[in-house]
């Protein structure tokens, strides 16, 4: 069965589509996948074919052509465990990846949560808001397995040399913000690397640029499609 037949599905629903492209743009256009081979999620989602997140759930038979605010709100985050600590050596480590401590978890909040905020306030169709309403669409957001490849500072004059800082799961889900039923979510792994793919060397400045990245390119694909199909 494809989208165009589900009730329901066929002025604005595909915009319930979009929201699987958080990760860039798809290679073929998205349907719902309600074959009999499909497996609903426990929440009545169905997987999204043809999206380009690494994974994604959609709720047939809703339409969204009523909604014209979002509200944001983040769920956490968490750190992959066992990162190395202490003062590493002047040497090159071998390490997987390290601590984030508790300075680092800040700076990296604080720059997903500016990220998310200034690009959907930028949204030609939808108005930011902080109160849920009949017409609210609320967007949760959370980090999950987040690695820094970041070393710990050394002792004297070091230059370490990274071609990604990082990486981390986005895990993104759009609500009713009446009735909290999960409309879509989507799932997508993304690294904070130096655009050119090179090594770079790794200051606080560099760092920070990089996650940003990241952050606005999750934040400002979710705002470009959203506005995109809206306005169709």
């Amino acid at each position: 069965m494809s989208y165009e037949r589900i009730p329901g599905l066929n002025r604005i629903a595909f915009l319930s589509l979009v929201f699987a492209l958080v990760a860039g743009c798809a290679t073929s256009t998205p349907t719902i996948d309600m074959s009999a081979e499909a497996e609903a999620t426990f929440d009545g989602l169905y997987p999204i074919k043809g999206g380009s997140a690494d994974a994604a759930w959609a709720r047939p038979g809703m339409d969204l052509s009523h909604y014209t605010k979002i509200r944001l709100h983040g769920v956490g985050i968490e750190y992959r465990p066992g990162g190395e600590t202490g003062r590493m050596s002047r040497s090159r480590t071998n390490a997987s990846h390290f601590e984030v401590t508790e300075a680092q978890k800040t700076r990296f909040e604080s720059v997903m949560r500016e990220a998310f905020r200034e690009e959907l306030a930028r949204s030609e169709h939808f108005t930011l808001v902080e109160e849920d309403g009949p017409d609210v669409l609320l967007i949760t957001g959370g980090l999950l397995d987040v690695v820094s490849m970041v070393p710990p500072d050394v002792i004297g004059r070091s230059n370490v040399y990274l071609s990604k800082v990082g990486e981390a799961t986005l895990v993104l889900e759009i609500r009713d913000s009446i009735t909290q039923a999960t409309l879509v979510r989507a799932i997508d792994r993304r690294a904070a690397e130096r655009a050119s793919g090179d090594f770079s060397h790794s200051n606080s400045a560099t760092n920070r640029a990089e996650v940003r990245r990241m952050a606005n390119f999750w934040a400002r694909r979710l705002r470009t499609q959203l506005d995109e199909h809206a306005g169709r």
